[in-house]
């Protein structure tokens, strides 16, 4: 997905989503005169792989490391929810080709601490209130929960946690196309690349510029959790956007480009 432009947006969607769910945004953005590229991640959206075939964090983030890699001039990133991991993998090989990061209510890592700990830290927060409701953990592969195989457990969002807690703000139209298009996602909680504190180094991913995305709203990724996340990385620039579901491409995508274009303006 491309056009002409200034610069060129990268989206990352989140977990169990896919490219489709920017498409409020690009519109916006390439009206705008930007380029932009919305991806698939490995086994999701319109990804041809399946599940079980995604072994590794690697592999799930390979649309995105490609992209980087290959372009030619400087990109800025936008990564909502678990994409956020994809996107710090992205910045620590090629820091020198990343204007700006943007982490929409996204996992954010910070140097020194393994990628996984954003995903532990939401998962505990979720579990002790029960915030992810009827969402199911369904063995990939026929491994079980218990198992420490890398084919792990995949995550079924259910409708009413959609509804209630990554939706509430958004049109109805935009809840009716992701419950037809999520797809089972898989955290990689036990992939080696989450588990290791020396992978995001300062000189790579500690130096390019990132900017975290507060949604007010989001009954999600709280903003309490948000906020713990931009401590753990001081210097992070921080905006905020009232009325802002975990959904924020759906529900405020205005201001969410509003966001980009200005972060756009200021980084080359």
């Amino acid at each position: 997905m491309e056009g002409g432009g200034k610069k060129h947006f990268v989206l990352v969607h989140g977990l169990c989503h896919g490219a489709w769910c920017w498409y409020k945004v690009a519109t916006l953005l390439r009206a705008a005169g930007h380029r932009v590229t919305a991806l698939d991640l490995a086994a999701a959206g319109a990804h041809p792989a399946r599940l079980d075939e995604v072994r590794s964090f690697e592999e799930y983030s390979r649309p995105l490391l490609d992209a980087v890699a290959g372009g030619g001039e400087r990109v800025v990133l936008v990564g909502h929810s678990h994409g956020g991991l994809s996107l710090a993998l992205a910045m620590e090989r090629f820091p020198g080709k990343v204007a700006a990061a943007v982490f929409a209510a996204a996992a954010m890592p910070c140097v020194g601490k393994h990628m996984g700990v954003t995903t532990e830290e939401f998962m505990r927060r979720t579990a002790s209130k029960g915030l992810l409701m009827d969402c199911q953990m369904v063995p990939i592969n026929g491994s079980s929960s218990s198992s420490s195989s890398s084919n792990g457990v995949a995550i079924v969002m259910g409708p009413r946690f959609m509804e209630e807690k990554y939706y509430q703000e958004s049109p109805a139209e935009d809840l009716t196309l992701a419950k037809l298009l999520v797809r089972p996602g898989n955290q990689f909680l036990e992939d080696p690349v989450m588990k290791d504190s020396a992978l995001l180094t300062a000189g790579n991913y500690g130096s390019v510029r990132k900017v975290f995305v507060v949604l007010k709203a989001d009954g999600s990724s709280t903003e309490e959790m948000q906020r713990w996340m931009v401590d753990m990385s001081p210097g992070t620039e921080v905006h905020e956007i009232a009325g802002a579901d975990h959904a924020v491409m759906s529900s405020k995508p205005t201001e969410l480009c509003d966001v980009l274009l200005r972060i756009a303006n200021k980084y080359d």
